[in-house]
């Protein structure tokens, strides 16, 4: 994962190519306009990155982890966007969807409203991105959105399977119904698998569809709290009360800032050795049963941590799986 809302598009660029070097297998971007505080922090375009990215690699694939096509973007635009970033990497590219953060649509004027319209508003918005990128010339009347003779006329080359994040059984639900694929942060497996994987399967085998899941875990790699809470700094308004909600990243640092720093540090996974952070991520081969485990790790040296990761972490991951 590569975090546009902590480091520059240039950085992550080499960090992406990095990830191919080493052995990863998908490399990841969120779709952010704002960061998480606004003191030491990052929100690049991930389309335009994208496109750097597909580019600069030719194995990996690309996924958005998450992008919004609700709000300041017509689904259409999104699936305009995901087609030529297909073109672009060869048939490297997932979509990966969810239904947003007001911190990335209020601030461009938008009103954020509750899941009910928002989960509404994303049913539309797969139909119409669906009904494009498989060739359709698309008329469109929708309660949120229209399209009229609406094509893409730089098709992708291929499917392009779209994954929707869910962190409950609602979206899981929903994921299973409607896409190819699922995203989901793991806290605890048992709980994970139980309220969200099961109901996702379930509604995708009702339906006569595949399943695929990607779990992601955010992990501290760090010798001490001090040097956790470094690499955690563009991060911690992430952990802040009302993250939903708020627009101003300035609003989020406070909040965070006026936090205990253990409150924040202890909402995440930390370890102090690769073998402990092979062992965080363990379980979502084993028991989450994941098809794609993905590599959220905050560190001091992300560049170095991507070398380690490769070449010691992920030998142990790829075996059991075999063994799963």
């Amino acid at each position: 994962m590569c975090s546009h809302e902590s480091y520059q598009p240039e950085v992550l660029l080499e960090h992406a190519v990095l990830a191919e070097q080493v052995g990863f297998d998908v490399v990841t971007g969120a779709d952010h306009f704002h960061p998480w505080v606004d003191d030491v922090s990052a929100a690049s375009y991930v389309w335009t990155w994208f496109g750097a990215v597909a580019q600069a690699t030719s194995r990996v694939e690309l996924a958005t982890s998450v992008t919004a096509p609700l709000f300041r973007y017509h689904p259409a635009l999104i699936a305009q966007a995901a087609a030529t970033v297909d073109r672009l990497s060869n048939g490297r590219f997932i979509l990966g969807v969810g239904t947003g953060e007001a911190i990335n649509e209020a601030p461009l004027g938008y009103a954020f409203p509750g899941y009910g319209e928002r989960i509404a508003r994303m049913r539309e918005a797969l139909t119409i991105m669906h009904s494009l990128l498989d060739g359709e010339k698309l008329d469109f009347d929708g309660e949120y959105y229209e399209a009229r003779t609406a094509k893409l006329y730089s098709p992708p080359t291929g499917r392009v399977p779209v994954w929707m994040a869910a962190g409950g059984p609602k979206s899981a639900t929903f994921a299973g119904d409607t896409c190819e694929g699922l995203i989901t942060s793991v806290k605890d497996p048992a709980e994970t698998v139980a309220n969200i994987i099961n109901p996702y399967r379930e509604a995708a085998t009702a339906r006569g569809a595949d399943t695929t899941v990607m779990a992601t875990r955010w992990v501290v790699l760090a010798a001490n709290d001090d040097e956790a809470w470094e690499s955690l700094v563009s991060m911690r308004g992430l952990r802040a009360p009302g993250r939903l909600e708020v627009a101003d990243p300035a609003v989020l640092r406070e909040r965070a800032d006026a936090m205990d720093r253990q409150e924040i540090l202890s909402k995440y996974t930390i370890v102090r050795d690769l073998d402990q952070l092979t062992e965080a991520y363990l379980p979502l081969v084993t028991d989450v049963g994941a098809d794609y485990v993905a590599i959220q790790v905050a560190s001091a040296d992300p560049a170095d941590t991507i070398r380690r990761v490769g070449a010691e972490v992920l030998p142990v991951l790829r075996k059991a799986a075999e063994s799963a």
